[in-house]
């Protein structure tokens, strides 16, 4: 037999096949409401199978209105009515830390979170999906895969002091860009892994995705198995295999560094934007708040102060790492300092929690994402980076290297960098049914819907999507955008979030195809569970001029722009199914 990756073994299958499998455990959080409206809508009256469901309320933990709040309590009957064990309510924890209590070495496990992939940690398969595809399996017990290509990364060395985890993930990040693993399978080699304890390695596995990778997963090595109490021994890739691409990083070599504004591949090293203004911090979040993490800010901030003005805020990742940095004397250090200490829960992140960012400020975050807007305020700006860097720059109100001794590195590499394209108010982008964003790379699902409104406006609600579809990127779309129109954009079109609220607006709003150089990995599989046609065809964009005429044969395969015609593959037939139904909803239904 040919030598098989990790995922292939996972799965069952080669590289490229479809196939339909049952995950080991599905994760649902504050979406869960949404999930089950769409989950009736298929038919659903009672789960196909409650042992297989995680569900935590972290979003948006506590709720700040009574519409939040009603949701919570109307998850709370969910779980009574369906039976479900595996629960975590308000201020329990972050559901990418609580699922370190359930994931174990070669489960399968999918969730309605874009960082899904932190369970990677565990040697588990561990994928985001959106929440029309959560509630399939609900009503299913199982969904789709396709079998992704493979990438290696050697790691050999290990971190020197002052270095972290999050420095390791944005040196892969600015090495690969955003989209540099997109759709791929990622795991980590070498005598370097033993370095990484199970937390850093899930800081690691969380930014996979904002590499456009489907998982990241580490072996089940000692160190795993210490962890977790248990010589299970997973699955790993066997000698010989093949992979799409290798790279190989040695871990001494890592510095500081931080992710620019506005996009996560804006990588710079610490030295390079040292001494940067910032007015606000975070520590916490899925990412990085972890007790390991917040022991290394509390050891940069003991002692010390918070610069006067200030707004530093530290989010335990689960109440148990709470507790635990009540009993070390932390918390006492980080509140001595000036810090806030907020409620576990994804805080601020998202831009839906406590700490929105004032217009004009700055923030240094450990956070994974630093879109516009990302945070709640479109007029703020983003500076990703390590707890003992945003720790550090908290002391000095700069960004400053945390360090003992200072270091005067420079990034090494200068991959293309992704920008953050916004279209002026009263620019026409549309000429006849064609919106033309052909020069917009890397259009993000921020963008598309913005976070502040994703549990305000359930994506079950497809009509109440449509007034704010777009709405952080192009203010004519949603008033001039009508049924039978096209979309044509550049490359990495819909990164980000699992956020599905985009799609469902666009497959209601009646879009014939978004015609794209290429798609993010989440995104492709949304538009497919909607029934929103997607053609991924370079060429046919970079061909296209203001005015041209676009026609599409769906069944021959056939574009013609202009005068030009191009040839499109057409989708395996297991997914051209769900296609043809106008979406998830309507072929389980019917299935």
């Amino acid at each position: 037999m040919k030598p098989r990756t990790f995922v292939e073994k996972a799965l069952g299958a080669p590289e490229g096949a479809v196939v339909f499998r049952k995950p080991d455990l599905i994760l649902t959080h504050d979406n869960t409401a949404s999930i089950f409206q769409t989950f009736k809508k298929m038919g659903g009256e009672k789960v196909s199978d409650p042992d297989q469901m995680v569900i935590v309320l972290d979003h948006n933990a506590p709720p700040a209105d009574a519409k939040l709040a009603t949701q919570y309590q109307d998850i709370r009957n969910i779980v009574a009515g369906q039976g479900i064990s595996k629960f975590y309510d308000s201020g329990m924890g972050i559901c990418h830390q609580m699922m370190s209590n359930h994931a174990r070495p070669g489960m399968i496990i999918v969730g309605s979170d874009s960082h899904t992939c932190t369970a990677g940690a565990f040697n588990a398969l561990a994928a985001g999906i959106d929440r029309t595809e959560s509630a399939g399996i609900w009503k299913r017990g199982e969904t789709w895969f396709l079998v992704p290509p493979s990438m290696r990364i050697e790691l050999t060395g290990r971190l020197r002091p002052g270095v972290t985890a999050k420095d390791l993930s944005l040196w892969i990040i600015g090495m690969l860009g955003s989209d540099g693993a997109n759709y791929m399978s990622i795991e980590f080699h070498g005598e370097g892994v033993a370095s990484l304890s199970v937390s850093e390695r899930m800081t690691v596995a969380n930014l996979a995705s904002e590499m456009g990778a489907k998982n990241a997963v580490f072996p089940a090595d000692k160190v795993l198995q210490k962890f977790i109490g248990s010589n299970t021994p997973g699955i790993w890739a066997d000698e010989g295999a093949e992979y799409k691409s290798s790279i190989s990083i040695d871990l001494s070599e890592v510095f500081p560094l931080v992710a620019a504004p506005h996009h996560v591949d804006n990588i710079k090293s610490v030295a390079s934007v040292a001494g940067t203004v910032v007015h606000e911090g975070l520590i916490g979040t899925c990412t990085n708040g972890r007790i390991e993490d917040l022991r290394t800010a509390a050891s940069v901030l003991r002692g010390a102060k918070v610069k006067p003005g200030f707004q530093l805020h530290i989010i335990p990742a689960s109440k148990e790492i709470y507790l635990q940095a009540i009993r070390e004397g932390i918390v006492t250090d980080l509140i001595e300092a000036g810090a806030n200490i907020l409620s576990p829960s994804c805080g601020p992140c998202l831009g839906t929690g406590q700490g929105i960012p004032a217009n004009g400020h700055t923030v240094i975050s450990t956070a994974n994402r630093n879109f516009l807007g990302r945070m709640g305020n479109k007029e703020a700006s983003i500076y990703l980076a390590s707890p003992a860097t945003v720790a550090a720059s908290a002391i000095t109100g700069v960004i400053t290297d945390p360090r003992v001794i200072k270091g005067n590195e420079l990034f090494p590499l200068n991959p293309p960098q992704s920008l953050t394209n916004t279209i002026r108010e009263g620019e026409n982008r549309k000429e006849g049914n064609v919106w033309n964003y052909a020069d917009v790379d890397n259009l993000n699902t921020d963008q598309m819907f913005a976070g502040k409104h994703t549990y305000s406006v359930m994506s079950s609600d497809a009509a109440a999507i449509l007034p704010l579809l777009f709405g952080d990127f192009d203010p004519s779309f949603s008033s001039n955008a009508k049924a039978g129109d096209i979309i044509i954009a550049g490359d990495n079109f819909g990164c980000g979030s699992s956020r599905e609220h985009p799609s469902v607006g666009l497959a209601h709003l009646g879009v014939r195809a978004v015609i794209i150089k290429s798609v993010n990995r989440i995104f492709y599989r949304s538009s497919i569970n909607q029934g929103l046609p997607l053609i991924v065809h370079r060429e046919a964009v970079e061909a296209y001029r203001a005015g041209d005429a676009v026609e599409i044969d769906f069944d021959s395969g056939l574009l013609k722009v202009g005068e030009k015609q191009f040839r499109f593959e057409p989708l395996p037939p297991e997914l051209k199914a769900i296609i043809e139904k106008k979406g998830l909803v309507n072929w389980i239904k019917t299935a």
